[in-house]
């Protein structure tokens, strides 16, 4: 072993090491765990309690007592699923119990409420007798809407999940089994629709014979793979008639055949399934599979066969893997909280085979339209489309719940399971595209692009803390080129204190403010832009070895650079100073304007001008909403704007009121293409009742999402009045008017803020070179 095989192996370590103390930390703090129970309603005062307890909350009681479907209506029983293990098939962990099983369990609970906003109570039960686990949960139904079963093994697995769906009259599912076989079906849908090949056509050899396999050649046979064609290996060998104690899942799928190995049986197959162990699949067996060999290799962390080496052998190979780090990722978290927000909203008394049917040709659909939408033709060009590398999107496509909830509702509906049946299909689809966007998930349509096209963003505080974590993000989430401006030896030391993979010349860039070859071209460049600004030669010689915001700007402005982030340290007015000293404004607007943004658990709220200008004329608003505007649809939302007043459609001659009716008048001359209202109070323009009281032929639909306010104090306290009161993340501050990406945050910004503003740094960056061209 070689000096550099040490070094490696060293590296690797201290990786994981580095992780698992981040995962500890992780589930830690600040509190122990990943989930909690939040009240939804009001407990303000005696009126408050005697309606949520007694003795208030007899009434709803023997409204369900009378009629039991009313606990949807007056309980959150229809948005609750128990996510239930005994702890015998965790993970790649297998038997560790229960106990240790939680944070799984909790970890499943996140992703149902972010994912599908579904709420969850995860339920641990020391019980491996199948009769006595069946009886403890059967006896649950009262308390929810579904029943996910998670991490039990094979083959008690199926009698429970059978015996369940037999006793309960809600959905129950297990998702090791049936997740995994709905996005396979869809993968191999896919993967034959490239091929031309037919499935009743195809031969298929599966390695595995537990729940997952099981569940998948179901499902696959379902959709008309022929069983007679279909060779099953389990830890014994080939599944044949002659073997014997097989179980009734298992005799399903036993072939009359001498052959004991799959290597026996891989001629001329056209698709290999694989849900058992590493290196189960050899080079020589694909390279004698048929022509297009379908090859799913599910085996984690390591695969059957890993990628390269199949293509190695046959390069026409389509292969999918349960990573996501290969191309085809079969995640389960694809499906199952669709598949659930679905059933829920319909009231399905089961998750039936017509509903992960179309759960699979949803998956598979959705993979034939591009993974994000954009209006870059650029990035168009670079964006995953279908093809051998897409055959199902990936698990964080933001159109996930819209279509395979809606496709499973209606599924449920159709056959007949549903007890809440929707009235209007569209109008459901238009309530969970709501969800997506008041999420806090807004990120999510500007991280895919991003990381489809990563642009340099230089940040002109290289050597904050801050910064240098929200860097190795960057770097580890392929979002953006980094360039650091600051001393090398001081952000290098910072690196190796922080424990950082950051290198200078591999994964990011420093410029040495003290050494750079470009200083006599940028300071004449600035001091020429600047001279008649009362910046003298000296002056500029100076700033632009010292002053890391004006490097920033220059760098940008200079084509080194696409988008900049800076303000860590001081105060907004010192760095916005030397970007207007440098960036020139966007072509036909005349201001710079700042924007920031509240990500709330039911909504998103923009709240427009935060830092720039103290008192804003009407122009300047009405110029700084179109502005605006144009950035909610970079995120992929429908702009609501509301001019904010403190009184409402005429109610006040003061002057703030009187501005912000010119504005309403100013955005109805330009006709601008999105609903605006104005000027309205703020209640108004966040409660669609009380504004249609007021104004009854309002044309604002909703709750409006952008916030247009008179000065920047009333804009600036109203911001951090909602962000620290609901306890919100938020975004910003975003700087609006600029001819090139630059933004300016705050001190309080966290790294993850500095992760967010690169990612839309990069998407602007994306648009302007595409407007260029």
């Amino acid at each position: 072993m070689n000096d550099d095989t040490i070094l490696n192996t060293d590296n690797h370590s201290t990786e994981k090491e580095q992780f698992e103390q981040a995962a500890l930390h992780y589930h830690e703090f600040p509190r122990p765990g990943k989930i909690s129970v939040t009240p939804i309603k009001q407990l303000a005062n005696q009126r408050d309690l005697a309606l949520a307890y007694s003795p208030g909350v007899a009434v709803p009681c023997l409204e369900i007592q009378r009629d039991p479907t009313l606990a949807a209506k007056y309980t959150a029983r229809s948005n609750l699923v128990g996510v239930i293990t005994n702890g015998t098939a965790v993970l790649g962990l297998g038997n560790i119990g229960p106990l240790a099983s939680k944070p799984v369990m909790e970890g499943k609970g996140v992703l149902f409420k972010k994912f599908a906003g579904i709420d969850v109570f995860d339920i641990e039960i020391a019980q491996n007798d199948p009769d006595k686990f069946i009886e403890a949960v059967a006896s649950l139904e009262p308390t929810f809407g579904g029943i996910n079963l998670e991490d039990i093994k094979a083959p008690e697995c199926f009698k429970i999940e059978r015996e369940l769906r037999k006793r309960m009259n809600i959905p129950v599912f297990h998702d090791d089994q049936h997740g995994t076989s709905i996005i396979v079906a869809a993968a191999m849908l896919n993967a034959l629709l490239i091929t031309g090949k037919k499935i009743e056509e195809i031969k298929i050899v599966c390695s595995g014979a537990g729940a997952a396999a099981i569940s998948c050649l179901d499902i696959i046979c379902a959709l008309g793979v022929n069983k007679n064609n279909v060779f099953v290996s389990d830890s014994r060998g080939i599944i044949s008639t002659s073997r014997e104690n097989l179980d009734e899942t298992k005799q399903r799928y036993a072939r009359d055949t001498t052959a004991t190995t799959i290597e026996e049986v891989m001629d001329d197959v056209d698709m290999f399934l694989g849900l058992s162990m590493p290196g189960t699949l050899s080079e020589d067996m694909v390279r004698r599979m048929a022509k297009d060999p379908i090859v799913f290799a599910l085996a984690n962390p390591t695969p059957e066969i890993m990628p390269e080496l199949a293509h190695a052998v046959r390069p026409d190979v389509i292969m999918a893997t349960g990573r996501s780090d290969y191309p085809n990722q079969v995640n389960n978290a694809l499906c199952f909280p669709y598949i659930f927000r679905g059933a829920l909203d319909v009231g399905a008394t089961t998750v039936n085979e017509e509903m992960k049917v179309a759960c699979v040709k949803a998956i598979a659909a959705m993979a034939h339209v591009e993974a994000t939408p954009t209006t870059s033709a650029r990035n168009i060009e670079k964006m995953q489309r279908f093809g051998r590398d897409y055959l199902i999107p990936g698990p964080l496509e933001p159109n996930l719940i819209i279509e395979i909830a809606s496709a499973v509702a209606k599924a449920a509906m159709d056959s007949g399971v549903a007890t809440l049946p929707l009235d209007n299909i569209q109008a459901y689809r238009q309530r969970l595209s709501e969800f997506v966007y008041n999420s806090a998930f807004v990120m999510k349509p500007i991280f895919a692009r991003a990381k489809a096209d990563p642009k340099r963003i230089v940040y002109c505080e290289g050597e904050d803390n801050n910064v240098l974590l929200a860097v190795q993000v960057v770097v580890d989430e392929q979002l953006a080129k980094p360039i650091l401006v600051g001393r090398p030896a001081v952000i290098n030391d910072h690196i190796e204190k922080l424990g950082l993979r950051l290198k200078d010349g591999e994964n990011i860039t420093i410029i040495n403010q003290d050494d750079d070859p470009r200083y006599k071209d940028y300071w004449q460049g600035y001091y020429e832009k600047n001279k008649r600004r009362g910046v003298s030669i000296e002056l500029a010689r100076r700033d632009v070895r010292r002053k890391t915001t004006l490097i920033g700007s220059l760098l940008v402005d200079n084509g080194d650079a696409d988008g900049m982030i800076c303000g860590t340290f001081s105060h907004y007015q010192l760095h916005l100073e030397y970007v207007q000293s440098v960036i020139d404004k966007k072509e036909g607007v005349n201001d710079f304007y700042a924007m920031n943004a509240i990500l709330m658990q039911d909504r998103n709220i923009f709240i427009a001008d935060t830092y720039v200008h103290e008192d804003p004329t009407a122009e300047q608003l009405a110029e700084m909403t179109v502005l605006a505007v144009d950035q909610l649809r970079r995120f992929g939302i429908t702009p609501r704007v509301a001019l904010v007043s403190h009184s409402n459609f005429g109610a006040s001659n003061r002057a703030s009121a009187v501005k912000m009716r010119k504005v309403y008048q100013l955005l109805t001359d330009m006709k601008v293409d999105f609903e605006f209202e104005g000027e309205m109070q703020g209640d108004a323009a966040l409660n669609e009742i009380i504004r249609s009281n007021h104004m009854p032929s309002s044309p604002l639909k909703g709750a409006a999402n952008l916030l247009i306010l008179p000065t920047l104090d009333a804009s600036n306290i109203a911001f951090n009045l909602l962000k620290t009161a609901t306890s919100s993340a938020s975004i910003g501050p975003i700087l609006l008017g600029t001819s090139k990406p630059v933004h300016i945050l705050t001190p309080s910004a966290t790294a993850r803020g500095v992760v967010n503003m690169t990612a839309l740094a990069v998407t602007e960056a994306q648009d302007l070179e595409n407007e260029n061209q």
